[in-house]
């Protein structure tokens, strides 16, 4: 599969780490890269002038088909001519297939080898999600990387229940793979397969005989526990093609990022830079800190005296405990913010690293 007006060079590499430049009809992205999460169509308590500014700058972040299907739904975005003028951004977007969603809901979702029968979590309606279905959601959205229609098992799921899932998710790829899309909108395979190598090599010879402008490893980060993780990635991240992209899907400490990045993983999302900072956790070159520790209370220093983001050159420890404390809203922008350029900055050091062939720390 070869997209017009995308592209992927790596222009410096560091044992299995990689610099890379990735082509998009709308800018060039910077690998590795930390994709930062909006779910409905929003990075949570953020503006796109904030996302945008340096020295956060993200160039690229994520919509989620599912929800946005749910809501505001197709017709909406539709009249916005897709996610980026609906959001008013005007960067790289990369939607999800909605599958990790689907099969999440448990109880409220019947899934067959056609595709998913699920009940809404807003109101209760019963919805049909396919391959084909969700291509055409991701097409109304208008995202630049578009991601097959998967089914992700959980961690204890039965060897027989991965076999299951790979052999659909293969089939549902080749079904996505046949949908028309939007003219330079690229397609990401996604590997399953769980901790099993064997396994996960099998998958992936199956999704290269389709071929896709990229390759994700999912089915990671859901219960195995940050060693398996690792052993995974150690083990089998460099398999996946040399030339292409490669994403590692919903991991997300910055330990599993330098990981990642050490394994030649070019992508990265998570929720926990922004969910993290609603919860009082914010990072810092000194480790983590939970901004609702007494210690903080007379603390007039920043979170992070390294850190030039807005939040850490105009608010204190204290000022921002206080503000969490007392739930104001303002705590959640100020602290997303520096979650947010933390993850950002930890990502262009460890390129920095690569280029300049420095250590990966």
């Amino acid at each position: 599969m070869n997209t017009p007006g995308f592209s992927f060079e790596i222009v410096a590499r560091q044992g299995k780490a990689r610099a890379g430049v990735l082509q998009t009809p709308r800018g060039d992205i910077l690998t590795p890269v930390f994709m930062p999460v909006g779910t409905l169509g929003t990075v949570k308590a953020m503006t796109v002038a904030e996302l945008e500014a340096p020295p956060l700058d993200a160039r690229v972040i994520l919509g989620n088909t599912y929800h946005l299907y749910l809501r505001p739904g197709m017709e909406v975005i539709g009249a916005h001519a897709g996610l980026h003028g609906f959001a008013g951004w005007s960067r790289a977007i990369l939607t999800d297939s909605g599958g990790f969603q689907v099969f999440s809901l448990g109880a409220l979702r019947r899934i067959d080898d056609n595709g998913v029968t699920f009940r809404s979590h807003i109101d209760g309606s019963t919805h049909r999600l396919t391959p084909e279905k969700s291509m055409e959601i991701q097409g109304v959205l208008g995202s630049d990387i578009a991601m097959v229609f998967d089914e992700c098992p959980p961690a204890e799921s039965s060897a027989e229940e991965h076999e299951r899932a790979i052999t659909r998710t293969t089939a549902w790829a080749r079904r996505c793979a046949e949908v028309d899309r939007p003219a330079g909108q690229a397609l990401f395979g996604i590997v399953q397969g769980g901790t099993d190598i064997g396994r996960r090599a099998r998958h992936l010879d199956d999704l290269l005989a389709i071929g896709f402008d990229g390759y994700a490893l999912g089915g990671l980060s859901v219960g195995e526990g940050p060693e398996e993780t690792y052993r995974v990635l150690d083990l089998f991240a460099h398999r996946l093609p040399g030339d292409q992209p490669r994403y590692l899907m919903g991991v997300g400490r910055p330990e599993d990022l330098t990981r990642g990045v050490q394994s030649g993983i070019d992508m990265f999302d998570c929720v926990m830079p922004t969910r993290n900072a609603r919860n009082g956790s914010l990072f810092t070159s000194r480790g983590a800190i939970n901004i609702a520790n007494a210690k903080h209370r007379m603390d007039t220093g920043p979170i992070d005296a390294e850190c030039p983001c807005a939040t850490c050159q105009t608010a204190s420890r204290s000022y921002l405990r206080h503000l969490h404390a007392a739930k104001e809203i303002l705590y959640n922008r100020l602290a997303t913010l520096h979650n947010l350029t933390f993850y950002a900055r930890h990502m262009r050091r460890l390129r920095q690293s690569i280029v300049a062939g420095d250590p990966l720390s």
